[in-house]
């Protein structure tokens, strides 16, 4: 019920006024029957930006840390992405990962939407990175189309960290339906689920007309964060702070 509240009441309106998005390709979502919506990440609007244009519930699968926050706002958090239909996935480790596919097909099954990220985390520079083969497993199990989707101008409008978004134009592209049935039954071919997973993010890539890396984002945030931080102890060395006589 509070979904529904949110949607049409509480959040959907008030979303559609801050960001007054440009919908492209609406009619390749079915109106009925189970499909995996697979986008692009750009922002943390996005968790509600496409449930608040889509005519259909859409069930995420969202990182298990919006559930497990402390004190009061954690708990608010918590509720509030119950309420919105988001699952939480811990994200660390194969198991957890299977986790995830298992709470995924448990969405398909009840012939709903389910939205899916492949890169597994917001894009921290804009970029389009590495999916992962989650998406492919699960279009396979479940015999679903999967139908790709890009957020444009999310980054610009709010990006990593900022919390009170920008006014900037923007876009949600829907791709036509991919179908993978002839792929059945080869779900645990390794070669195959790359393949699928591949052609997913290229139609995610032609939608949203970002830069690809092919590289896992989880990976170059990493390596980025260690970058940076040779660097401050590189500078650090170089010039020593003088002790105060």
């Amino acid at each position: 019920m509070f979904y529904y509240v949110l949607k049409y009441v509480l959040l959907g309106p008030l979303l559609r006024l801050a960001f007054r998005p440009r919908i492209e390709g609406l009619e390749h979502v079915p109106s009925s029957g189970a499909a995996i919506v697979a986008g692009n990440h750009l922002s943390f609007a996005d968790h509600f930006l496409m449930p608040a244009i889509l005519k259909r519930r859409i069930t995420f699968l969202a990182k298990a840390e919006y559930f497990t926050g402390p004190g009061i706002r954690g708990r608010l958090t918590a509720y509030f992405f119950r309420s919105a239909g988001q699952i939480p996935v811990d994200r660390s480790g194969k198991e957890a990962g299977q986790a995830a596919i298992r709470e995924g097909l448990g969405v398909l099954s009840k012939d709903e939407l389910l939205g899916i990220y492949p890169e597994g985390t917001r894009s921290h520079d804009g970029r389009l990175y590495k999916g992962k083969v989650g998406v492919a497993v699960m279009a396979l199990k479940a015999q679903v189309p999967v139908i790709p989707c890009a957020m444009i101008g999310t980054f610009e409008a709010q990006p990593p960290g900022k919390v009170i978004p920008n006014i900037h134009p923007v876009a949600i592209r829907f791709g036509k339906p991919l179908d993978f049935s002839r792929y059945l039954g080869m779900e645990d071919e390794k070669a195959v689920l790359r393949a699928i997973t591949d052609e997913i993010m290229y139609a995610i890539l032609n939608l949203s007309e970002q830069e690809y890396v092919d590289q896992y984002a989880a990976v170059a945030k990493a390596e980025e964060a260690a970058a940076k931080k040779a660097e401050k102890e590189q500078r650090a060395r170089k010039f020593p702070r003088m002790p105060l006589s």
